[in-house]
């Protein structure tokens, strides 16, 4: 799954508007829809300000692999 697809499923799991959540990332609401429809490359600031508004950490979205 892709980050912009695992962010949409946690806004759907959630009873969030995307409206709401484009709106306190600062984002436009055309441009947050074309990023969860993938239509538009989700850049790591976008996605650092679509954290700040969910409250959430980045790597709820994406993984890490940390050699051991």
């Amino acid at each position: 799954m892709r980050v912009f697809e695992k962010v949409r499923a946690y806004i759907d799991k959630n009873g969030l508007k995307q409206i709401s959540v484009a709106q306190r990332a600062g984002i436009s609401n055309s441009t947050f829809n074309a990023m969860m429809n993938g239509k538009r490359i989700m850049y790591a600031d976008d996605l650092k300000a679509i954290c700040l508004a969910l409250n959430v950490s980045p790597e709820l979205f994406i993984e890490i692999n940390k050699k051991q």
